[in-house]
């Protein structure tokens, strides 16, 4: 496997847009950022997502289902 250096990122990316390069931008700083959370839950809100994690995914409903269902009970 090559090794990426700065030198062939710059050669790869030479002629890319902007919008390209705000991309390439955005994705390294995402993986340079530490990765300590910004927020924290209380203990409440991290068991209720625990208890997403672990709960049966043939219960849920797609949002398109759930869309139509709502407009079709309230005749909107």
């Amino acid at each position: 496997m090559q090794t990426i250096t700065l030198d062939l990122l710059t050669e790869k990316l030479k002629n890319a847009p902007q919008s390209v390069l705000e991309r390439v931008f955005g994705y390294a700083e995402a993986l340079v950022e530490p990765t300590s959370k910004p927020y924290s839950l209380t203990n409440e809100q991290q068991q209720q997502l625990d208890n997403q994690i672990i709960s049966d995914k043939s219960k849920y409903v797609s949002a398109e289902s759930l869309y139509s269902d709502l407009k079709s009970k309230y005749e909107l």
